[in-house]
């Protein structure tokens, strides 16, 4: 399942985050890249334990804890701390697969579930770029508005295409969903979008309350 999560942050949260990531400390980002990932991953990256990318995190972080759309497409129950990249021109990241299972700051393990990228450079600022995404709903190409966010499952094959002019910039990182499979997910998020167009439109009460008790029942069933 994908689910775009449009206005994640707002304009002024942008522009105070783009100011400050224009005069960050860039690194290679195959410092994050596992095995499989280093050999096709060419891009600069925020050093995950620097000052600047803990605030930048903290700032998303606040803005998802109480994002209705993406707490019912998630159902998160950890995320990992938000990471910032930046392609120029010729950079690229080949076909991969994210790791399953990621070392958390803490030293806990996390499951991957789930992926984010949240754009923070808009896309006629630059071309190529392009988040591609393989997975049984077909390939998908994604390039969104600066504060928009896209969620997609991370056991899916993934690419951004070559910069070929500007620079892309974005924050990436993984949720450990409660239900951890893709199918299951979908399902729920779907009960649960109907059951708030039911009750937006003042529908039959006694159905709405029988449709939110399967979602919980289901709920409880597929959380791990």
């Amino acid at each position: 399942m994908l689910a775009r999560i449009p206005d994640l942050l707002s304009d002024a949260q942008l522009q105070a985050m783009r100011e400050q990531l224009r005069s960050a400390q860039w690194i290679d980002g195959r410092a994050t890249a596992g095995y499989q990932g280093a050999g096709v991953k060419r891009n600069l990256q925020l050093d995950e334990r620097s000052a600047l990318a803990r605030e930048l995190g903290g700032v998303l972080m606040s803005e998802l804890e109480r994002n209705p759309l993406f707490i019912s497409a998630a159902l998160p129950n950890r995320v990992y701390p938000p990471l910032f990249n930046c392609y120029e021109n010729g950079m690229t990241f080949g076909t991969h697969v994210d790791n399953a299972v990621r070392l958390m700051p803490d030293g806990s393990k996390l499951r991957t579930d789930l992926s984010i990228t949240v754009f923070l450079a808009n896309p006629d600022e630059y071309d190529g770029g392009e988040l591609i995404i393989e997975h049984t709903f077909g390939t998908q190409e994604i390039k969104l508005p600066a504060g928009d966010a896209i969620l997609y499952p991370a056991s899916s094959l993934h690419r951004v295409a070559p910069i070929t002019r500007g620079a892309r910039l974005a924050s990436f990182f993984w949720i450990e969903s409660l239900v951890s499979g893709d199918a299951e997910r979908a399902i729920l998020f779907d009960m649960d979008s109907s059951i708030q167009r039911l009750r937006a439109t003042s529908a039959d009460e006694a159905a709405c309350l029988q449709l939110t008790n399967c979602y919980h029942n289901l709920l409880r069933i597929w959380t791990r």
